[in-house]
């Protein structure tokens, strides 16, 4: 109760209203921009946090990770075009809902399912980061090495494209880490001599670069004048009746919970669980045959489910600091910024940070029906901007982003560095989220090993010994090892 009470009393300040009305209602509108995304979300608003408290800061950026997810369904049901990749299923019976005059009831479906997907997600977030975090404790320097090896690995297997491309950005995001001074050693590494790279490179200049400015020249590169405007008629807001609920709840507690367990591994992310759930959906519905022609379960379980990811993706990442994909990466890095370090110190010497963090991501589902309902036909409007003032706008506020992390020139040239390498790894399918969070895990999985070997005197077989340790290390090997029993069984065939 005590920390219940110093949660509300630091969320009940107007600066921390404010972040999470502007919160919520931005991450919808980005979320609802085409091509824009969750994480492009984050990464422009990380540096107004700055100057804000840390309780304000990370309000804000909860409400935009949580509402964007939502916001792609919105242009997915009115323009045939998701918002963010998690809504990619959700075009397949929304858009032709919306066809036949029924926009408004589509909006109506999507919006309560994702609501009731973030809460159900964030129910099970309450229960399994505290107990995840007190496990933590058991935890020394070979079971960290050991949990972050299998973190990239995972991410590295569910990547789009070959797992070898996944496992390659995942070994530069950890070399880019090194960059600068050895934590242990105070020595210079890997600078060659230019001295502004004493001080390494920031995470928060390589995510706007790879995220941000890639999409903008992605964007010039095939720009080409058109109008967006949504030709479907009867845009608005509505609610089923009770009776057409009662029959699709099987299929929304069964999409979120498909949605929060898949959030819950690290690097499968909302767009894997939307069409995991999907097809889930469609095997046991009775309505099957109408997936794909405007059914509403479709809709359902694309939007519980992706909705929920975002509750289960921040369960590793409050618990454990293992970021599970781009926004999560986002998200350590801000509370790393503004001194919050998540696992059981976040657990023992703040909880009431780690309450406020539910309160406002409970907020943040209400608050995110309420705009649903209420901007329809704002979204509508929003929908039509021109495509070069929003990457304009998507430029500058990137570049002052990036300088304004440390004050660095060498930040914004970061940035734009990493932006057009974005640019030729997109066109060579390299993904991109193992590189962030290679590096935003890379100074603590180099620390674990080391330290481990100090304490086994150089013996890296004793990382086996260890109990824990021991079952990451054999999970990590047969991710590795199944694709290629795969390709071999098939090549046999």
């Amino acid at each position: 109760m005590e920390n219940l009470a110093a949660a509300v009393s630091q969320l009940a300040s107007f600066e921390v209203l404010l972040a999470i009305l502007i919160g919520t209602t931005f991450g919808t509108i980005v979320g609802a921009l085409p091509g824009m995304g969750t994480v492009l979300a984050l990464v422009v608003a990380l540096p107004f946090t700055y100057s804000m408290s840390s309780i304000a800061a990370i309000t804000l950026l909860l409400c935009i990770y949580a509402s964007s997810v939502y916001g792609g369904s919105i242009s997915a049901i009115l323009i045939n075009t998701p918002g963010t990749p998690q809504s990619a299923a959700t075009v397949l019976d929304g858009y032709p809902m919306a066809q036949r005059g029924e926009a408004n009831l589509a909006l109506g479906w999507c919006t309560a399912a994702s609501t009731f997907g973030g809460l159900f997600s964030l129910v099970i977030l309450i229960i399994a980061a505290p107990q995840l975090a007190r496990f933590s404790l058991r935890f020394g320097p070979a079971e960290t090495f050991a949990l972050i090896l299998f973190a990239l690995t995972c991410i590295a297997w569910v990547s789009r494209g070959s797992m070898l491309k996944g496992l390659l950005a995942g070994v530069i995001g950890l070399f880019l880490a090194m960059i600068g001074t050895d934590n242990m050693t105070g020595m210079p590494r890997f600078d060659y001599d230019i001295g502004v790279l004493s001080g390494g490179l920031a995470l928060i200049s390589l995510l706007i670069g790879l995220f941000a400015l890639s999409e903008v020249f992605m964007r010039a590169a095939k720009y080409v004048p058109e109008k967006r405007e949504s030709k479907v008629a009867n845009v608005g807001f509505r609610l089923a009746p009770w009776r057409e609920w009662r029959i699709r709840i099987k299929a929304l507690v069964q999409s979120s919970l498909i949605g929060t367990l898949i959030g819950i591994l690290p690097g499968t992310g909302a767009t894997a669980a939307t069409f995991v759930s999907y097809a889930e959906v469609r095997r046991t519905s009775r309505r099957s045959e109408n997936f794909g022609k405007g059914e509403p379960d479709g809709i359902i379980a694309s939007e519980a489910s992706n909705n929920a990811v975002t509750g289960g993706a921040l369960v590793p990442t409050l618990a454990l600091g293992i970021p599970g994909d781009g926004g999560t990466a986002v998200m350590l890095g801000a509370l790393l910024i503004h001194g919050i370090i998540p696992g059981v110190q976040l657990l023992n010497n703040s909880p009431e940070v780690l309450t406020g963090i539910f309160i406002v991501l409970a907020i943040a589902n209400v608050l995110m029906f309420v705009v649903g309902a209420l901007g329809a036909q704002v979204f509508t409007r929003v929908l039509r901007m021109p495509e070069p003032l929003l990457m304009g706008m998507v430029l500058v506020m990137s570049l002052v982003g990036a300088y304004t992390v440390r004050g660095n020139p060498l930040d914004v040239m970061v940035a734009v560095i990493a932006g057009v390498a974005g640019v030729f790894m997109r066109f060579l399918g390299v993904p991109m989220a193992p590189i962030v969070i290679g590096m935003a895990l890379g100074l603590n999985f180099e620390e674990s090993l080391r330290q481990g070997l100090m304490f086994s005197g150089g013996d890296f077989l004793s990382f086996f010994q260890q109990p824990i340790a021991l079952v990451l290390f054999i999970i990590t090997a047969v991710i590795i090892a199944w694709p290629i029993v795969k390709a071999f069984r098939a090549r046999k065939k």
